[in-house]
């Protein structure tokens, strides 16, 4: 049997792997690369803390100088405790009066019949109104003598025996009054955002239960907006424990002080007290950094809150009349009547009790164009306004850009949170006092420029222009941006030419809203302006220092002419729901 014998196959020729190539070393261009992101943003934070914090420490070096000096000269003060339960009982009575009035009001707006829903605006209105020309509108209601709406009082007969009154707009209660009526608008504001996050069928469940329109509200709708008033009601206290305005021309000649009106005297002084100064707003600033640590660490989750499940929220029983004459009624008495007021002694050759149409005049207003320092002031108002949101709205941009995008940026991104929403924490009179002592020593001696006063603006308007852009980035998404990147364009040139026009109609917003807030602003102006830089707020508190009433209401008038087209041109650029946006 023959054998056959398979070829041998040739074994296969060894294969040499090629060497891998050793990693290189990245060239020092590419680790500078690498780490200008986060150089960048800690350069930033370091330029925003400076602007912020700054001012504050140095307002608390003074006070723990000399054993606490500062503080041992504020709280050793016999009258100090009663400026303490003053500040708070005008900080809680308006809280109360801003909550219930606000709850009726966004209540009010879900019964307004089709035909009328413009009325939903009406309660936001009285946040056009600079408060020094509400307050002065009021006082040109109430003043025990001349006031017009006591001059009517004293004609019915159960007060026709009086000289003067029955009101004395210069007291503590009516003080708390006005002060309610103004946080009334903010508190509608939030408790209207919750209205609108409610899922209907909640509410439908409970009628078809058989539970009457009260029993709704009180059992489940009121429930439903428990975190809406519990944060709203924050903002609101923070806000009545910061007032100035009313405090300081109302009840300041009558003995009437809280903190902020005290902090004003003891820098407006002459040697002026820093120290002290900083002692007597502790208060107010450790309240203000606790709610904001409040809102960021307790309240940071808004998705605990979110109720609106499916249908939006609608009323459940039929259009109320009484709703509407609700909102009348509030835009009557908050907005009207002061801004009736105004407008009659503007008119008027001088404030007296009676309204006599045959001898008005437009003098006032044509002394209010030709006066120098009147004009002077208008133009400062309005060109530090202008450099002012032109200066924020990049701060702002590059702040939303962290705070959305910066996750890389963990701690520097905690930072700038929290430093940009200080200044809606902490009153302005207290960064008033902060900027005048940090800006008027070396190494920046500002005092008597239009430069600090634009610094203090920027350093107010941060938390506004940051939440705004914030919004807007949010509602954009991520798409345009991956879209660009994926085609090769990069950072830069994605944000100039992809988000920025995408985001033009927001930053207009936001530029036509801070123009509006800057231009009534009147709290730290008060404090940083010299006898050469005055803004319309703070010459109008001289005029009315002096007793020329007639120019006050004509100044008050311009200044609510001039911010009421600053909202008029928001609301064309960003939306009726510009303050919703917030």
């Amino acid at each position: 049997m023959r054998t056959v014998t398979a070829p041998a196959v040739p074994a296969p020729a060894p294969t040499t792997t090629p060497p891998h190539p050793a990693p290189a070393h990245p060239t020092a261009l590419t680790r500078v690369r690498r780490h200008l992101p986060r150089f960048g943003a800690l350069v930033f934070l370091l330029a925003i803390g400076y602007l912020v914090i700054a001012p504050l420490v140095g307002l608390q070096r003074l006070a723990f100088e000399d054993d606490a000096r500062g503080y041992s000269a504020a709280f050793d003060d016999p009258d100090m405790a009663a400026t303490l339960v003053r500040t708070a009982g005008l900080a809680l009575g308006s809280l109360a009066i801003a909550l219930v009035l606000g709850t009726f009001l966004a209540w009010a707006a879900t019964r307004l019949p089709p035909r009328l829903r413009l009325l939903r605006v009406l309660p936001i209105l009285p946040i056009v109104v600079p408060a020094v020309a509400a307050v002065t509108g009021w006082a040109f209601l109430f003043s025990p003598r001349p006031g017009y709406l006591n001059a009517a009082l004293r004609t019915l007969p159960w007060w026709n025996h009086l000289d003067e009154g029955p009101v004395d707009i210069y007291t503590l209660p009516w003080i708390v009054l006005i002060t309610g009526f103004g946080l009334t608008a903010f508190v509608y504001l939030f408790v209207s955002a919750g209205f609108g996050n409610i899922n209907a069928e909640l509410i439908e469940a409970a009628q078809v239960n058989g539970s009457s329109a009260a029993g709704v509200f009180f059992r489940v709708t009121l429930p439903l907006l428990r975190p809406t008033l519990v944060y709203g009601g924050f903002v609101a206290l923070l806000l009545g424990l910061g007032q100035f305005t009313g405090p300081l021309l109302l009840g300041r000649n009558n003995g009437i002080d809280v903190l902020t009106t005290d902090m004003y005297v003891a820098v407006s002084q002459s040697p002026v007290d820093y120290g002290r100064a900083a002692a007597i707003g502790s208060p107010l600033l450790l309240l203000g950094i606790a709610v904001v640590l409040f809102q960021k660490v307790i309240l940071g989750d808004h998705s605990r809150f979110v109720t609106h499940g499916g249908k939006a929220f609608r009323s459940g029983g039929r259009p109320s009349w009484v709703a509407v004459t609700g909102i009348v009624l509030y835009g009557l008495v908050a907005l009207a009547l002061p801004l009736g007021a105004l407008v009659v002694v503007s008119l008027s050759a001088f404030w007296s009790g009676r309204i006599t149409p045959s001898g008005f005049t437009l003098d006032n207003f044509r002394r209010v164009f030709q006066e120098s320092g009147i004009t002077d002031a208008i133009v400062n108002s309005l060109t530090t306004s202008v450099i002012s949101v032109a200066i924020a709205l990049p701060l702002g941009f590059v702040a939303a850009s962290l705070l959305l995008k910066g996750r890389r940026f963990r701690v520097i991104r905690a930072a700038v949170d929290f430093i940009v929403a200080m200044p809606l924490g902490i009153p302005a009179v207290v960064f008033g006092a902060g900027f005048l002592l940090t800006y008027s020593r070396e190494p920046f001696i500002l005092y008597g420029t239009r430069t600090v006063i634009v610094l203090v603006y920027v350093t107010l308007m941060l938390p506004f222009a940051t939440r705004m852009q914030l919004s807007g980035m949010v509602s954009l998404g991520d798409t345009y941006v991956e879209a660009s990147r994926t085609s090769g364009a990069g950072a830069l040139r994605t944000t100039t030419e992809i988000v920025l026009p995408l985001l033009r109609p927001t930053i207009a917003g936001a530029a036509a809203l801070m123009f509006v807030l800057l231009t009534h602003e009147f709290t730290a102006s008060l404090l940083v302006r010299a006898p050469t830089t005055q803004v319309m707020g703070t010459i109008l508190f001289d005029y009315w220092s002096n007793g020329s009433y007639p120019l006050v209401a004509a100044i008050a008038l311009v200044m609510t002419l001039v911010t009421s087209a600053g909202v008029f041109v928001a609301m064309w650029a960003a939306g009726s729901d510009i303050f919703e946006k917030l």
